[in-house]
């Protein structure tokens, strides 16, 4: 698919026809799941994680409403359960030099890279009763990504056989998942606001060596919005998207 960039629009204005998906609740009907938004700030990975696993504990036993978690994180790289021999550019010594840390994870893909600037969704969903679906759920992220990015004016779309939301610059967001017992959801995507581009070159960004790794500072320059920005439009148009009513 053939996208193009233009200059950023208000965070109110919506590009394009948006259309409504078999399980949005229809004009007037109101969502009858709530979505929690919180935002911890900067946090290293490791609390990133505990986070997580109180919340899925909470979620599958009805204490706690569905959450997502917005957030950035210390600079850190991050090797996914389908990570391959020699990804890895540098060593781990060489990484500390650079204040990178370099923990194995769970989740599903490859490895990447998360640090100040990129802004981390971790959606903590129960996709039952009528979501139990893998694959379709990183869509559903994909296209969430995708409709954000319109808000500011950036056409982007996915790729066809890659997992990820792409522009013409190159990739501006990864996307990576774990489902867990239940159906619930963890980890998410990572949406690249304002981050030190060169830590991906420590990587091969997702196992993709032959495609750029891009910003929304490269793409829009001194237009580029403010990571809570972006973060207050994800979650409205993660809420739409799954049928949710936001809180906090």
């Amino acid at each position: 698919m053939q996208t193009d960039e233009t200059g950023r629009a208000s965070a109110a204005e919506a590009v394009g026809v948006r259309s409504r998906s078999a399980d949005q609740p229809a004009d007037g009907e109101a969502p009858s799941r709530v979505l929690r938004v919180e935002r911890p700030g900067r946090v290293p990975y490791a609390a990133g994680l505990e986070l997580q696993a109180e919340r899925i504990a909470a979620v599958r036993s009805g204490d706690a409403p569905e959450t997502l978690f917005l957030l950035e994180h210390d600079p850190v790289i991050t090797r996914g359960t389908g990570t391959r021999d020699g990804h890895l550019l540098e060593t781990e010594n060489a990484l500390r030099r650079r204040g990178i840390e370099l923990h194995d994870v769970g989740r599903g893909g490859d490895i990447t890279y998360h640090g100040p600037g990129q802004l981390v969704g971790y959606p903590i969903l129960d996709l039952k009763p009528d979501r139990r679906d893998l694959h379709r759920y990183l869509r559903d992220l994909e296209e969430v990504v995708v409709r954000t990015l319109g808000r500011f004016g950036v056409r982007a779309a996915r790729e066809e056989g890659l997992t990820g939301v792409w522009t013409p610059a190159g990739k501006v967001a990864a996307i990576g998942v774990r489902v867990s017992s239940g159906w619930i959801t963890s980890h998410g995507f990572a949406l690249n606001v304002d981050p030190d581009l060169s830590h991906f070159d420590t990587i091969v960004p997702c196992g993709i060596g032959d495609r750029a790794v891009t910003s929304l500072r490269q793409i829009l320059g001194e237009d580029v919005p403010s990571v809570a920005e972006v973060g207050d439009v994800v979650s409205g148009e993660l809420a739409a998207w799954f049928g949710r009513t936001l809180e906090g």
